[in-house]
């Protein structure tokens, strides 16, 4: 999978909140499928539909022990998000601090 392809399958992961929450609880250590289910109100096999888009984005990895196959978080693509998201940090630097003079030159002229 290209950079490109990696990029659009992470976000595409990440684009639903039982996802993140999966990878928010992963990030606590390794779990089950029966441990990442617990927190949800959906079957087995919707959580197991959920974690296979994960492992295809390479969020998580399966391992083996014995007959569990528990889940840990692998953080790379999570770290070519957080790169890619980087080179436009100026342009949200230079909003935040326009729209921050505004709202502190709206507070002064209010309190004069």
């Amino acid at each position: 999978m290209d950079s490109s392809d990696q990029l659009d399958a992470t976000f595409s992961a990440l684009a639903h909140p039982t996802r993140r929450a999966i990878l928010a609880r992963l990030a606590e250590g390794e779990a089950t499928v029966n441990t990442l289910a617990e927190p949800f109100e959906m079957s087995l096999p919707a959580i197991s539909k959920h974690i296979r888009v994960l492992e295809k984005a390479g969020l998580i990895k399966r391992g083996r022990n014995a007959q569990f196959r528990p889940c840990t978080l692998d953080a790379q693509p999570l770290a070519a998000v957080a790169l890619w998201t980087d080179q436009y940090r100026h342009i949200w630097d230079v909003r935040f601090d326009a729209m921050d003079r505004i709202l502190n030159n709206m507070k002064d002229a209010k309190d004069e």
